[in-house]
């Protein structure tokens, strides 16, 4: 009898002992590999160059050499031949200094958001109608145009840091209000918050804020206000 209980014990014991074993701890996750933020580009390769216009509207040419000279230190590339990733991530673009690569025959082109590189790209032309921040300025103006409140006509896709003395500030709203453009408008002289919201935009995108108006427009800044090119960055709203 004593014996089949030790018989007993040593089954269970024997069928107990896998579960007392230490589980293998869990692989860690695989690291997501990280995107390039830089890309080396040869002139020797077909590529397609996307440039602004004085308009404000952006032209491809598959030839470096028809690039403007005042627009090509911020120009986007494509290289046609190069397979799209799986999930191509649509907001970032690859773009460079033309210049470079055109005196060295090869540059690198960095990873940028849309919205930086039409920024930077319009900043290239230099500023539209605006008023410096700096020196004396005269007092308020008349303005009866809306101050851009958005319920007016709908949420508001344009927002305007401006100053009450600042005629091109007025004309610009002038203009969004006769168009029915919804606009929010932001007095960066008098309002803090406003001009730490610009500064901080403008930090973003690499653009000085010394002169006024500054228009965002769906995330794309514009120095100063120019009518052309605030239509071509708003598209088909007007």
């Amino acid at each position: 009898m004593r014996t089949n209980s030790l018989l007993a014990i040593l089954v269970l014991a024997t069928l107990a002992a896998p579960a007392c074993r230490k589980a293998a701890p869990p692989k860690p996750p695989a690291l997501a590999k990280a995107e390039p933020t830089t890309l080396e580009i040869s002139k020797d390769k077909v590529l397609l160059y996307t440039f602004i216009d004085e308009k404000g509207s952006f032209v491809s040419t598959e030839k470096a050499e028809e690039v403007p000279e005042k627009v090509r230190g911020m120009v986007r590339v494509v290289d046609p031949a190069t397979p799209l990733p799986a999930a191509p991530d649509t907001t970032r673009v690859w773009a460079l200094d033309l210049r470079e690569l055109l005196s060295a025959g090869k540059t690198q082109a960095k990873s940028l958001s849309r919205e930086a590189f039409e920024t930077s790209a319009m900043v290239q032309l230099g500023p539209g109608e605006s008023s410096p921040m700096t020196g004396e300025h005269g007092p308020a103006l008349a303005d009866e145009s809306a101050l851009g409140d958005a319920g007016v006509h709908g949420p508001a896709i344009v927002t305007l840091y401006g100053t009450p003395w600042c005629g091109a500030c007025k004309t610009a709203k002038q203009y969004l209000s006769t168009n029915k453009i919804p606009f929010a408008y932001k007095d960066i002289e008098n309002d803090p918050a406003a001009a730490k919201e610009l500064a901080a935009k403008a930090a973003k995108m690499g653009i000085p804020t010394d002169r006024v108006p500054i228009l965002d427009v769906r995330g794309r800044l514009m120095v100063g206000f120019d009518k052309a090119r605030l239509e071509a960055l708003l598209g088909p709203t007007i």
